[in-house]
């Protein structure tokens, strides 16, 4: 049974995602990959999922995807509030 913690996802979190593998240059297909590579049995449509935010984040494929894509935590956060998955002013 696997006991890790689960990020929930969001659409602004999942957007955020797709917006740093863009930026680093990764295909879906090639992230999945290094993640397999890693250790992290994800399906290239569990990952799809993820960047649509239907599909909640282990931290440890947060923390690989931290490293592949070079960021900051704060980059896969931008636009979230404490109030929801609307940026401020919305």
């Amino acid at each position: 049974m696997n006991n890790e913690q689960k990020i929930r996802n969001s659409k602004i979190f999942g957007n955020n995602i797709r917006r740093l593998r863009n930026k680093a240059g990764f295909t879906q297909e090639q992230v999945v990959s290094l993640l397999r590579g890693k250790g992290q049995m994800l399906s290239r449509s569990s990952y799809s999922q993820i960047e649509c935010g239907t599909y909640s984040v282990s931290v440890s494929v947060l923390v690989l995807l931290k490293e592949m894509f070079r960021t900051d935590y704060e980059e896969f956060f931008m636009d979230i509030t404490a109030d929801g998955d609307l940026p401020a002013g919305e």
